[in-house]
């Protein structure tokens, strides 16, 4: 069943059609990514299935239900959470409570402190920094420190968007680990990346964008493979 589909999705800003039309589908327990250039739509995309961009509703179904429209913070409270480009930690707080702040929507304080010692488990550095202000991490900390704090709304869907971007190659192998670590706990993922060996050797299924268009689509491992792919993202001659 599918947890996310898109169907003929168009966002514009202003007079310029950013993604145009587009059908895209996300199974529950699925981990998808979405490759392609710069300025190609992804990040448009993910804005608009959480919420942040106006969309027609019946463009975007979550879950069973149209959403299009709807609020980004009424979505985190059904269980969609975006992780955004750039990371957006609240610099002023310490880590932990920027970990509180992903749980805001939740009144189980129980299981929140449950899901806290799991986000610890996973980022055993987040646990060490946890007094310190978010602002002074580094780069990779606060990669850490938003996928946690997306985690700690417990999401069914987690919309992650370049999570590699500007990483030492230790700390994205770090991260994809995570990232599969997360999806085998059962967590629907929609990747943007732009690693894009990375994001198809980690996922079941993938979709390649060109200018606000869906051009390729299929298992991720056949994607791999194919001289186009491996041309265009993957830096190999046809």
């Amino acid at each position: 069943m599918n947890l996310l589909q898109l169907q003929r999705l168009e966002v514009s800003y202003g007079g310029i059609k950013a993604v145009k039309g587009i059908d895209l589908s996300v199974a529950k327990g699925e981990l998808v990514c979405l490759i392609g250039a710069n300025g190609a739509g992804k990040t448009t995309t993910l804005n608009a299935i959480a919420g942040l961009l106006p969309v027609a509703a019946e463009a975007i179904r979550y879950d069973g239900a149209p959403i299009g429209g709807t609020r980004a913070f009424e979505l985190v409270r059904r269980g969609l959470a975006l992780v955004p480009e750039g990371r957006g930690v609240f610099g002023q707080l310490t880590a932990g409570e920027n970990l509180a702040m992903g749980a805001y929507v939740r009144n189980d304080a129980a299981a929140v402190r449950h899901d806290l010692a799991r986000v610890y488990s996973l980022f055993p550095r987040l646990a060490e920094r946890r007094n310190q202000s978010a602002g002074t991490l580094s780069g990779g900390e606060q990669q850490m420190l938003v996928i946690g704090r997306a985690l700690m709304s417990r999401p069914k869907l987690l919309l992650l968007d370049e999570p590699s971007m500007g990483l030492a190659p230790l700390m994205v192998q770090k991260i994809f680990e995570t990232i599969q670590a997360v999806a085998k706990e059962g967590v629907t993922i929609l990747l943007v990346e732009q690693n894009a060996r990375l994001a198809l050797e980690a996922s079941n299924r993938a979709y390649v964008m060109e200018t606000g268009l869906i051009t390729l689509s299929g298992p991720a491992r056949e994607l791999l493979v194919d001289p186009k792919v491996r041309a265009a993202y993957l830096g190999e001659a046809d």
